[in-house]
């Protein structure tokens, strides 16, 4: 009974104790918990690079709010503009990674004022509207990054739309002082008036190192194939005046000229074409009774007959755009607007987008030498064919030209093609019309659809037992600059390779495979150990081929790889060699 009491009357009074601390020790654990997972959903949501900054956005940061940035006199200037760039030796596209949506990444740097040492800015216009229509169409589209670190293009918030409002030497300071410059490495600057008087150089006369030109005047001599984008001159007049789609067909004007600075001698020999051919050919010209003004520039006259411009140019079936002191001229955005067929002499001129638009479905070219057959040439396009042409030249308008985003936007998708090629375009996709349907596959070879992880090309050479040609061959392939790994297939299964210490002593990573069977297709087996895009198939016997011819032939690959469209979707060997 007393063991029994004592039990009784010291249970009851445990119990409640042992309850209440755990109690504590749960709700303590639960608040701990819970912290962890309020601290961790901060840190995952919350932005990781301290260089990332907020949208670009006028919005939310006014030029005159912007940084003010001083450049001393002494200020580095960049090189000019490096000539022989390409994509392959001027832009890092190891920079762009692993993308999943096969996207390349754009960041665009903050609003910045830079001025001299006296305090001049080095624009006289500062940031244009039209400039920052572009940054902010693209910094609201898919291609936008605010994380610098995850970048693979980077894009100046200093303004070169127009080189009349630049400080040369200033501006090109400006650009070098940016923090991911690099000689210019992966920055795009857009420049649609280039040159000044009085030569009118056809590209940017800013300094740039190695930066891409998006630019809307360039010539044969100045454009960069595969790495610059020719771009529109924008016409200010697409977005002030709005010109409704009028149905193909023949129009009241065979040819119209509406060009007001022609030089005198094209203004003879169009004159000479008007007294030809009577009321089929209107030429216009500026307005001397009009006072100057915004007014004045959408005016026209004849004779003093005063037309509204562009609506005039829907009125006719072709309507002449010839070089002026430029090449790039905004008449061809006016031209296209209206669905008139553009008939272009301005020689050795780099049409906007050629890259992936074919100008013969939208527009005539006709030589400058050959303006005085321009009536006889135009007349031998079939009437369906014009129609066809009036069509196409109102959608080049509304898909690539209507506005700085439609510029912008098709400048990164082309440069976004280039670096995805497999995932690039396709010639109908760029050309066609959304009402016309086209149906297309894909190639089913298994191709990569991001970067390759090294570059260069890998060699890979089949043999069997002649050690002595083997070493030969691969002694005079290491020489290759562009070399980036040597893959020895051994198809010997009888005997064994030489050991390690006979091989030659190479600057490159060697590696020997050993196959189970004797078959020619071994040197095709897609190894494991190649991670470059280019790859030199040649076998133990072939020495006759030089060094400098073999980096020739991967040079020549990098040019196939970056300009032939048509066969993107192919697997592209840089050379098969049998022996």
């Amino acid at each position: 009974m007393y063991t029994s009491g004592k039990y009784s009357s010291r249970g009851p009074a445990l119990i409640p104790r042992m309850k209440t601390k755990h109690r504590i020790y749960y709700i303590t654990l639960f608040s701990v918990v819970l912290l962890g997972l309020i601290a961790t959903g901060m840190f995952q949501f919350w932005p990781h690079s301290i260089e990332s900054t907020a949208d670009w956005t006028l919005d939310k940061r006014s030029v005159h709010d912007a940084p003010l940035i001083r450049l001393p006199v002494s200020s580095p200037i960049p090189e000019r503009g490096d000539l022989s760039c390409r994509m392959h030796t001027c832009f890092d596209v190891y920079r762009c990674g692993y993308n999943p949506k096969n996207r390349i990444k754009v960041y665009i740097y903050p609003l910045q004022r830079f001025v001299d040492e006296l305090g001049v800015p080095i624009s006289s216009t500062g940031l244009s509207r039209e400039y920052n229509d572009l940054l902010s169409a693209i910094s609201d589209s898919d291609f936008y990054t605010d994380d610098v670190t995850r970048a693979c293009l980077f894009i100046p918030s200093i303004d070169v739309l127009n080189q009349n409002s630049l400080r040369i030497r200033e501006t090109a300071q400006a650009l070098a002082m940016l923090p991911r410059w690099d000689k210019g490495m992966n920055h795009l600057l857009f420049n649609m008036l280039p040159g000044g008087p009085p030569d009118y150089n056809t590209a940017l006369d800013v300094p740039r190192d190695r930066a891409l030109l998006a630019g809307g005047g360039f010539s044969t001599w100045t454009y960069r194939q595969g790495y610059d984008v020719s771009i529109p001159v924008y016409s200010p007049l697409s977005a002030d005046v709005d010109l409704p789609e009028r149905q193909p067909g023949p129009r009241h004007y065979f040819i119209l000229s509406s060009q007001t600075a022609i030089h005198r001698e094209y203004r003879a020999e169009l004159e000479r074409l008007k007294e030809e051919n009577g009321e089929a050919l209107l030429l216009l010209d500026k307005c001397s009774n009009l006072s100057q003004g915004a007014a004045s520039a959408r005016k026209r006259c004849y004779k003093g007959q005063v037309y509204d411009y562009p609506q005039i140019l829907q009125e006719s079936s072709f309507c002449v755009v010839l070089r002026g002191a430029r090449l790039g001229q905004a008449a061809l955005s006016d031209v296209l607007q209206a669905g008139c067929v553009p008939v272009i002499l301005a020689d050795s001129y780099i049409l906007p987008f050629s890259e992936v638009l074919d100008w013969k479905r939208a527009s005539v070219v006709i030589p400058e030498e050959k303006l005085s057959e321009m009536y006889t040439i135009l007349k031998s396009i079939p009437h369906r064919q014009v129609e066809e042409m009036q069509r196409q030249a109102r959608w080049f308008w509304e898909a690539y030209f209507s506005s700085m985003k439609a510029i912008g936007l098709t400048t990164l998708q082309i440069i976004n093609d280039r670096i995805y090629p497999y995932a690039a375009r396709t010639y109908e996709q760029w050309n066609n019309p959304p009402v016309v349907k086209w149906s297309s596959v894909n190639s089913p070879l298994f191709l990569p659809l991001i970067p390759p992880r090294a570059p260069g090309f890998t060699a890979v050479v089949l043999t069997y037992d002649r050690v002595e040609s083997l070493f030969r061959v691969i002694t005079e392939i290491s020489k290759v600059p562009s070399l980036a790994k040597l893959l020895v297939v051994w198809n010997n299964q009888n005997k064994s390779p030489p050991e390690e210490t006979l091989w030659p002593k190479i600057s490159v990573p060697l590696k020997v495979v050993r196959t189970k069977e004797n078959k020619l297709s071994n040197r095709f087996f897609p190894y494991d150990e190649i991670e470059t895009e280019a790859v030199l198939a040649i076998d133990d016997d072939i020495i006759m081929l030089t060094s400098d011819e073999l980096q020739f032939g991967y040079e020549l690959f990098l040019a196939m790889h970056t300009h032939l469209n048509p066969f993107k979707n192919h697997l592209i060997k840089l050379c098969s060699v049998k022996g």
